[in-house]
């Protein structure tokens, strides 16, 4: 990625990869039922990440990315 791309990267840890996913998730303890946190993923780490969230029970939902002018 050049200096100024603003393409969605992966959320996980040291991954600089392409994102073509959206993981929406809240912690239920400190976030109410409308408010939802977003990272994004790569193929390679979207199941990491997936799980990570549901073993907190944390509520997760996990969709195609779509980035400005259609789908990632």
């Amino acid at each position: 990625m050049s200096v100024g791309d603003t393409s969605p990267m992966c959320s996980r840890a040291g991954c600089r990869a392409g994102a073509v996913w959206r993981i929406e998730w809240r912690n239920p303890r400190i976030h109410s039922a409308d408010r939802r946190k977003v990272w994004t993923a790569c193929d390679e780490h979207v199941g990491y990440l997936r799980d990570f969230l549901a073993a907190r029970d944390f509520p997760v939902q996990v969709s195609g990315l779509e980035v400005a002018g259609g789908a990632a």
